[in-house]
């Protein structure tokens, strides 16, 4: 299935670059142009937990080509993971 691939590739990729996915929220086809997917990632965690704060949660905007390969990625937003998200 072309989506499980997309999401095992998102996650494959930020668990080696950035940090481990938390949440895939969003995975859309972009018009001969490949995948756009929506991914929550929990920023510093050690960090926040060593000063008693509620964690981090980054949101990011993950592109993909044809290939399903990730060609950029861009963080969007950065929430306290108990507030109230927004969907983009």
């Amino acid at each position: 299935m072309k989506i499980k691939e997309i999401m095992g590739n998102v996650s494959d990729f930020f668990n080696e670059h950035v940090a481990p996915v938390h949440k895939i929220t969003s995975v859309e086809v972009r018009e001969e142009e490949g995948w756009r997917v929506i991914v929550e990632v929990i920023e510093e965690k050690e960090y926040m937990k060593k000063y008693a704060k509620d964690e981090m949660l980054g949101t990011y905007e993950v592109l993909l080509d044809k290939d399903k390969e990730v060609t950029s990625f861009k963080r969007l937003d950065v929430r306290y993971r108990s507030a109230i998200g927004q969907e983009m």
